[in-house]
């Protein structure tokens, strides 16, 4: 029996949520607003948390300040069973993301803080031995590809599997090397617009199908309209769940916590897209990145009460 179900690196930060902004102060003034709440934060920290809620044991490798704010993260994870021991202390403040109206079309206000200091070099290999799965996030194109590579082949060295959730590319690049990568992964996640800037296509058929070429187990993230998995050459397709939407901060790292907890179980790829499409719409309905992540109670009373309301033809997607 290994310590943990999986281990997580990536990027942990504050989320600090503003609602009801509807235009920001001039020199001197001052704005009301109808609510501020702060919530853990960042892509990996989310992902965490929500498949420790989901009831498996995990480890976290990443940077945080020594501030409060460090504090307040490490207590939430803490709170949930996951192993904080990975984390290293920076001597920057741990990093803040300010929301603006996330009800309508969100702004940002973000100091990297900590998480400038966040490189694969932070995953611990010890941690990585007491694990039976380590999920990587962070990918950066041409700038980080080989430690990328590397990181993967000393993990699959171990016998442990792994996932990424590629991420959006900020520099536009689009680095045609993620190929490379993508035959190492186990599991691959990419939401429908990475997809189409990757492949240079846009139905979603043809870019998984694209995709498929080169990943042995491709997911692909749709949105409101569900997700897709190619596993071995075999797509499947699952429609989303209607629900009202609060927040879709963390939506995405909700899904990935949904179909890797199914994974983990050994689950097909139809149950996995199941679960990731119920983690997501939990999500959507709360306001912060993990206050709607589900735990195994919860989303199995939702996927009974709503399963039959979905649709899943791939028409749904296009």
């Amino acid at each position: 029996m290994k310590a943990y179900d999986a281990v997580v690196i990536g990027d942990a930060n504050i989320d600090l949520v503003v609602a009801g902004c509807n235009e920001l102060p001039a020199p001197g003034q001052e704005v009301h607003v109808h609510d501020m709440t702060i919530h853990v934060g960042g892509g990996a920290a989310l992902f965490t948390l929500a498949l420790a809620k989901l009831g498996l044991k995990l480890a976290f490798n990443g940077v945080l300040g020594g501030d409060g704010f460090g504090q307040f993260i490490r207590d939430q994870f803490s709170r949930y069973g996951i192993d904080t021991s990975y984390i290293r202390e920076s001597s920057r403040n741990t990093g803040i993301s300010i929301a603006i109206n996330p009800e309508k079309d969100r702004s940002f206000i973000t100091y990297t803080g900590s998480n400038a200091e966040l490189s694969l070099q932070e995953l611990s290999m010890e941690s990585v031995k007491r694990g039976r799965h380590v999920h990587l996030t962070g990918y950066q194109g041409s700038r980080n590809h080989a430690s990328f590579m590397k990181a993967i082949q000393s993990v699959k060295a171990l016998g442990v599997t792994t996932s990424i959730d590629v991420g959006w590319d900020e520099t536009g690049e689009w680095y045609k090397g993620i190929y490379e990568l993508m035959r190492e992964v186990d599991v691959f996640f990419m939401n429908e617009v990475e997809a189409q800037q990757y492949t240079g296509l846009s139905p979603m058929k043809d870019c998984i199908r694209e995709l498929a070429r080169h990943s042995k187990h491709i997911v692909l993230k749709l949105g409101a309209a569900g997700a897709a998995a190619s596993v071995g050459g075999r797509t499947v397709f699952r429609s989303g769940f209607r629900v009202p939407v609060v927040d879709t901060t963390g939506a995405g790292d909700s899904f990935n916590a949904g179909y890797m907890y199914g994974f983990l179980n050994g689950q097909p790829a139809e149950q996995c897209l199941l679960y990731g499409n119920a983690c997501g719409a939990l999500s959507v309905s709360r306001s912060g990145g993990s206050t709607g992540a589900p735990d195994r109670v919860a989303l199995e009373r939702f996927i009974a009460e709503k399963a039959n309301l979905t649709t899943d033809r791939w028409e749904a997607a296009q």
